[in-house]
Order: structure tokens, then C-alpha cells, then sequence
């Protein structure tokens, strides 16, 4: 910002794990009275960022100055003691304490040897005032809505006279009245001078609150920029590394093909399907064979689509058909049975059981569907994984090899291998391809294809725009947990999504003129 003082300098800085290069020689400024968004995408660095700024790590190279002096916080309570806090996405609060206990908590003022109640709650009281908050610093923080409670994790942050304000998704589970209410309040403490970094996958969040930019990938620094001087396709087109071009056309998505899924009765149909405050509403149709991908930044809210779907986070309104049957999906086992499966974007988290054998791991869901007591033949359970190991060209010793063993790609194969033989009517894929080597995802998108070729429909999650457009007919677009558009047949390109996830509606005069 024009004439506003440097409060924060990075210089240089960099950090390497075992095998992997987390933040190489970033440069940026932070600046007093100023709110700056730091954007990326996952594995961008911003995680590695925070940390080494809060202390949790140490940097391999380069030089933080605070005020115009080198610091070297060696941990988050001595970046505390500089004038560093952070509010973390999970509020981390003690339900049961009171407000002035957790604002005071490990820096209580004492008398006598003993803690000063009266202090406490005092200084309480004047960390709420800086965000314009009287509330009764004697209730307990689990009884106040998140709003709030987000809120007296901030005033925490504020309590040790910070200089530096980080924000770290602090908008996740905020609805968009709460949102306003926090922006108030961060526009609050910019006038005080306080530098706020903002970390945040929301477009209209970045443009409605921040000065300034700053945009990492890939553990480097992509430039930092006044978000009025930034158009959003520049920003996202920054984010993702994409430069905007003429495409190849794939042949999976030709226009007899797209004619064929359009008019096809939908296998699954959702409509105005919502879950309140986490995504939606969206609409939905796929047509048998058909595969349609779903795109958006991370944070988008392409995962909670899928866990809507596939009823791990079950909607709370709107319809859903699977074959012209309206279905109502309480649990997983509600999708199994109607035909759906689903691949979680983590597979070792959410997928495989990694101490379990790879035949194990394969017949999982088929087990599960049988329940406890139709134990599935071992005859039929070899049957089932020679016949997959060798249709997917899973590469391992043997079906009796843990899974873990085996390299990222086969056990992607693996998992698909479990849904596959539930034999489907529709499959969720929730980023198959991500973190494998070239020839494993090249054999992922061929299964996704022979899926298509059996009439198996298929919802594609994938930050991989040219993934996109080799593999889908259509592609539905979100941003900001909302859908926002979809393309169809040659549309489906890098640039058009990219214009789909950065295009900006303006409400009309008269709306304006009514907020």
C-alpha cells in the first residue's frame, strides 16, 4: 500500500522435507494497515509459509525481519512474543472454559503466586473491544454459534498485542451473514494498523475484503500484486500454472457421443441438491456412458459434492433420482445399494486399509454389501482378484501382498478394482489420478473409459483441466462452494473453464442499489 510501513519482510526463504522442495527462495512484504490474501492451490507452500513465519518450523534459507530486525521465532509462543499470531481453520478453543479463560489461557496474570481472576477477565474485556464485541467473558465457549467463537479465537490472537494477524480459513464454516460480520472486523483492525494475511480459497472473499495479492505455486512465488490491479482469469490462471491456448480435441467427447448422453434417460439426476453451508444447491444429470467432470478451485466445493452424492454428508434439501427412482441417501450404504460407489480424494486416508492384503482390500465393499454373516467363498474372492489383477494390470507379488507395498498407482487400481466389482451404475471419482506417476494415470483414464463403454456413469473430480478435457463430455463448473456453470462438447477446454471459475456477475443497478 502506498506510504504504509513494511511490518513483515520475507527474504529468500526456503524449506525442504525428505524428497520434497516445500517453499523455495519466496520473497514478499507484509504491510501495517493492510489486509494481503495469500492464494494457492494444494502443495502451493501456503501451509509451509505459516509455519515457518509462526515458528512450528525452521527455515532451511532466507531471512524474516519484523519492524526492519531479523527474527528467528523458534516456536509459535515465541513468534507470539514478536508480535506473530494465528487463527487456525479448526477454531482451537476449550469448549468448557470460559471466554476469558480461553482469550488468557498460558498467559494468565497472577497475584500472590496465584492466577488474578479480575485480571483475567479484564483483559479479556479489552481484547473483545478491539473487535467492537461486549459479551459476558465468564460464558462458556460452548455456548456460543461459531460466529462467535471464531471470533474469541481472534480476540486470543489480539491478546498478545500482535503485530501480524494470520487468517487461516477462517471462513470455512461461516455463513455468508457471519462472513460479513468477520470482513467488519477485520477492516477494524487494518485501521489499527494491524498487517492481516488472509489465507483463503474463496474468489469473492479475496476481491470483497483484500488490498493486496500474493499468489504461490508449487512452493514458489508466482508475484504479488493490488488485487485492484489483478483480474480474476489472471489470478486463477496464476494459481493453476495454465496458460491459456489453442487445444487438441480428444475423441471421446465427438458430437455423436455427446448427442447419445444428452439424450439418454439419466442414470442419476440431482436436482437443487443442497447441504447448508458446506455446498450447493446443485444440478446434475449423468447419462449412461456418459463422464462428466466437475472443476473449481480447491475449496470449490467439488469433494463435499461428492460426499453429498455418494450420502457421506447427506443433503439437506432438494432431489435426487437414480433411473427415474427419487432415492434419499442417509448413509453410504444407501448409495451402495442404489448402485453408486465412491473414490475419496486421499486414498490412503479414506481408501485403502494398509496393512490389509491387496485381495482384501479388493473385495472390501463386495464383503461389506453381504454383511458379517455371507462370508464371500475364498474360491470366488480369488476368482474375483486374479480376474481384476490382470483386467487393470495391477502390479504386485501377489494378491496376499499388503497393499501398502504396492507404488500409488496400483493401489488407485486397486481401489477402482473394488467399486468395479460391485458393478456400478454410476461411479464418483474424486481426483483418481492424483499423485501418480505419467503411465499409471494414463492406464487410470483408459479404466475410466471402459467404464464409459459399459454404460457406467461417471462424475470426474479433477484439478487437472487437460484431464478434463481428454476424458468428459461435459464439465460442471463451481466456485465458492455454488455451482456457476457448465459447459458442453468443444466448450469443454482449459480456457473455457478457467473463464467459468474466474467470471465475475455483477448484480443488476437495482439489486446493487437495494444491498
Amino acid at each position: 500500500m502506498p506510504g504504509s510501513s513494511v511490518l513483515l519482510s520475507v527474504e529468500g526463504l526456503g524449506k525442504s522435507f525428505p524428497g520434497v522442495r516445500a517453499l523455495h527462495d519466496v520473497h514478499l512484504e507484509a504491510h501495517a494497515g493492510e489486509i494481503q490474501a495469500l492464494m494457492g492451490e494444494n502443495g502451493a507452500g501456503k501451509s509451509t509459509l505459516i509455519k515457518l513465519l509462526t515458528g512450528v518450523y525452521a527455515p532451511d534459507a532466507g531471512t524474516l525481519r519484523l519492524g526492519g530486525e531479523v527474527i528467528r521465532p523458534t516456536s509459535p509462543a515465541r513468534a507470539e512474543a514478536l508480535g506473530i499470531s494465528t487463527v487456525h481453520q479448526e477454531i482451537s478453543l476449550i469448549p468448557h472454559l470460559s471466554i476469558a479463560d480461553n482469550i488468557m489461557l498460558g498467559r494468565q496474570p497472577r497475584r500472590f503466586g496465584l492466577i488474578d481472576q479480575r485480571a483475567v477477565r479484564a483483559k479479556a474485556r479489552q481484547a473483545l473491544a478491539r473487535l467492537a464485541l461486549d459479551l459476558d467473558v465468564t460464558r462458556a465457549v460452548a455456548s456460543l454459534p461459531t460466529a462467535l467463537q471464531q471470533m474469541v479465537a481472534i480476540a486470543r490472537a489480539l491478546a498478545v498485542d500482535a503485530r501480524i494477524l494470520i487468517l487461516d480459513e477462517p471462513t470455512s464454516s461461516l455463513d455468508e451473514a457471519e462472513t460479513h460480520r468477520l470482513f467488519d472486523v477485520m477492516k477494524k483492525l487494518k485501521a489499527q494498523g494491524l498487517a492481516i494475511l488472509f489465507v483463503t480459497h474463496f474468489l469473492d472473499q479475496v476481491y470483497a475484503v483484500s488490498d493486496r495479492i500474493t499468489v504461490l505455486r508449487n512452493g514458489c512465488l508466482v508475484g504479488q500484486h493490488a488485487t485492484s490491479e489483478l483480474p480474476r482469469l489472471s489470478l486463477v490462471q496464476a494459481m493453476l500454472g495454465v496458460k491459456l491456448g489453442a487445444p487438441e480435441r480428444p475423441t471421446l467427447r465427438s458430437a455423436d457421443r455427446l448427442g447419445e448422453a444428452s439424450s439418454a434417460e439419466p442414470v442419476l439426476a440431482a436436482r437443487g441438491l443442497e447441504r447448508k453451508g458446506v455446498v450447493g444447491p446443485i444440478d446434475l444429470a449423468l447419462g449412461p456412458g456418459e463422464v462428466v467432470g466437475l472443476a473449481g478451485l480447491l475449496g470449490s466445493g467439488r469433494s463435499e459434492t461428492a460426499r453429498m452424492l455418494f450420502g457421506i454428508e447427506p443433503a439437506d434439501r432438494g432431489e435426487l433420482m437414480v433411473d427415474r427412482r427419487e432415492i434419499e441417501l442417509r448413509t453410504p450404504r444407501d448409495a451402495i445399494r442404489a448402485g453408486l460407489s465412491y473414490c475419496s480424494e486421499d486414498r490412503k486416508v479414506d481408501g485403502i486399509v494398509p496393512n490389509l492384503s491387496v485381495r482384501e482390500n479388493l473385495i472390501l465393499a463386495l464383503q461389506a454389501s453381504r454383511g458379517a454373516l455371507r462370508v464371500l467363498p475364498r474360491h470366488e474372492q480369488d476368482r474375483l482378484v486374479q480376474h481384476y489383477i490382470k483386467a487393470l494390470s495391477i502390479k504386485t507379488p501377489s494378491p496376499e501382498t499388503p497393499i501398502k507395498l504396492l507404488s500409488g498407482g496400483n493401489q488407485q487400481k486397486v481401489l477402482l478394482a473394488r467399486w468395479m466389482a460391485m458393478q456400478p451404475r454410476v461411479m464418483l471419482l474424486d481426483e483418481p489420478t492424483r499423485g501418480v506417476d505419467i503411465g499409471a494415470k494414463l492406464e487410470i483414464e483408459g479404466l475410466v473409459r471402459s467404464l464409459s463403454e459399459k454404460g457406467v456413469a461417471t462424475l470426474l473430480i479433477s484439478s487437472e483441466l487437460e484431464e478434463l478435457e481428454r476424458n468428459c463430455t461435459r464439465v460442471v463448473v463451481l466456485r465458492d462452494r455454488k455451482q456457476q456453470s457448465e459447459l458442453a462438447g468443444e466448450s469443454v477446454t482449459p480456457a473455457s473453464i478457467i473463464q467459468a471459475i474466474a467470471r465475475h456477475e455483477e448484480a443488476p443497478p437495482d439489486a446493487r442499489e437495494g444491498l
